[in-house]
């Protein structure tokens, strides 16, 4: 068959080479159609998937942060761009109105930090100034019980230190020299009468008695008396004695001058011990109590430190300084302390026990209420209304409103404010439709917004003002009334003329700072309505 047909083998041989190639086409092209892309194809393929990966922007918002938004981009009156809102960016939305987002970078620039809430002991130190006084319980006055004359004066200068039982000053009296008389005359009857009946003793004992008890009622020493009742003689003049070891701190007798029964001659005062009255801030008296340790200390003698106790803290308060007295005992031993010098006292107290406590600077404080705002996540912040106790030095007891452990920022908690509006969040307090955004939503910002009716009463181009009558706006709970506002931009202040009647926007740019971003006639539509 060879040999008759001399291609017979040949086309056995091509018709297998034939199905050979056939079979390795098949599997070329089976490969190719899953092996990976050529490098052109490759560029392609990448480019996809970064397009993939670029994030959806769903609207634009106002530079400024008024509440409007558009879907395409454009430029405010002012000539500013609109800024995309990405998809991304609604992801990260807080899941609350209530709350507030600040991107990474701005934290940064801002200076945030946060710190823990944490229990602790709220000890503190209370601060006050006060006076040094005398002591009323050792000061004495010098007053003679009967009339008078001061015969002689011992001591003479106001200021001079005593010791107990030294002359002051001698005085004659009539009725001094009187008394004396009839007690010597009681004194020797008595003697003369040993013999006489039981009943006549009696008598002259009790007239003698008697005589002796009207001299002590009038403060004559005992030493006299015992010398009048030794000797019987009457002496001339009577001769008073300081009570105590002190200081002359009033002199009113003056040699030969005559006094009535109750004439305060001289005052004497211990200064041994001395008193500090401070008067203590109404909102620290809670903290003050009787029997706690005080430091004083004395511009004279910068380098000491006087200890003293708590002995009175006053029932009454000082209403042009809202402050309450309190009476420190301080002992004075050298006489440092002089009545009428300035003091500064340092009261340590103690705290009831452990407490939630923050910063100080972390309450933002408007007057009405007080907000801290706790960290929520990172770049998320929610403003929370609390309710506050004791404060110490550099720490506030939280009562309500934030746990402990809790998060809180300590700086830059007025820039947050300023940076996103922090009333928006802080009006969503009670309103439960204040939910998350949705890319359909308006941004947080449009929440600010208030709606008013009014009549324009008076523009002032210059100052760039309109005063406006309007009526009750519900967002804020106010009634009607005439008051000032800034219209955002020169086209709506071309709309507002004296005399015309108006639905208008507005929003609190800064504190008490009220902006129209829309304007309409009454009764008109908005033609910002949807932004």
């Amino acid at each position: 068959m060879t040999e008759g047909n001399p291609f017979g083998m040949n086309k056995g041989v091509i018709a297998a080479a034939v199905v050979a190639v056939l079979a390795a086409g098949g599997g070329y092209w089976a490969g190719q159609k899953n092996a990976p892309a050529p490098h052109a194809d490759g560029a392609t393929s990448l480019a996809a998937e970064t397009a993939k990966k670029a994030p959806k922007i769903l609207f634009y918002r106002n530079p400024m942060g008024l509440p409007d938004t558009s879907p395409t981009p454009k430029k405010d009156p002012m000539g500013m761009d609109y800024i995309p809102v990405y998809e991304g960016e609604q992801d990260d939305e807080p899941a609350s109105a209530k709350q507030i987002k600040i991107s990474t970078e701005k934290i940064q620039k801002l200076g945030v930090r946060t710190e823990a809430a944490t229990l602790r002991n709220l000890d503190k130190v209370v601060r006050a100034a006060g006076r040094i006084e005398p002591d009323e319980r050792r000061t004495y006055a010098i007053s003679p019980k009967f009339e008078g004359y001061v015969e002689r004066l011992h001591v003479n200068v106001t200021g001079q230190p005593v010791s107990k039982g030294q002359a002051l000053f001698e005085v004659y009296s009539p009725e001094l020299v009187s008394a004396q008389r009839e007690y010597a005359i009681a004194v020797q009857g008595q003697e003369s009468l040993k013999s006489a009946e039981s009943a006549t003793q009696d008598s002259m004992r009790q007239l003698a008695e008697s005589s002796l008890a009207r001299l002590r009622n009038w403060d004559i020493s005992e030493e006299q008396v015992k010398s009048l009742a030794k000797s019987g003689e009457t002496r001339r003049t009577l001769t008073f004695r300081s009570p105590v070891n002190g200081i002359i701190t009033e002199k009113k007798a003056v040699q030969g001058m005559r006094f009535m029964p109750g004439d305060a001659l001289y005052q004497v005062a211990d200064l041994s011990s001395v008193w500090a009255v401070a008067d203590v801030f109404e909102q620290d008296i809670g903290w003050v109590k009787a029997g706690a340790k005080a430091k004083v200390k004395i511009n004279a003698y910068p380098d000491k430190t006087f200890e003293g106790t708590i002995s009175y803290v006053y029932p009454t308060l000082k209403a042009e300084t809202r402050t309450i007295p309190v009476r420190i005992d301080l002992p004075n031993p050298n006489n440092l302390l002089k009545p009428g010098m300035f003091a500064q006292l340092e009261l340590p107290t103690t705290a009831k026990g452990a407490v939630v406590t923050v910063p100080n600077s972390a309450v933002i404080d408007s007057g009405t209420r007080q907000i801290v705002l706790v960290q929520a996540g990172e770049g998320r912040f929610e403003p929370r209304e609390v309710k506050l106790g004791a404060r110490s030095d550099d720490r506030v007891e939280v009562i309500e409103g934030v746990r402990d452990g809790e998060q809180v920022v300590v700086a830059a908690n007025f820039l947050i404010d300023a940076e996103s509006n922090l009333k928006a969040a802080i009006g969503g307090f009670g309103h439960a439709s204040h939910g998350g955004a949705s890319p359909s939503d308006k941004p947080a910002a449009a929440k600010v917004g208030h709606k008013a009716e009014g009549k324009v009463e008076e523009v002032d181009a210059k100052a760039g003002t309109v005063s406006i009558t309007h009526g009750p706006v519900a967002s804020l709970n106010w009634p009607g009334m005439t008051m000032e506002f800034k219209p955002a931009n020169e086209a709506i202040m071309q709309q507002l003329k004296p005399g015309a009647a108006i639905d208008f926007e507005f929003v609190e740019r800064g504190q008490g700072e009220w902006v129209i971003t829309s304007v309409k006639p009454a009764g008109k539509a908005n033609p910002h309505a949807g932004h």
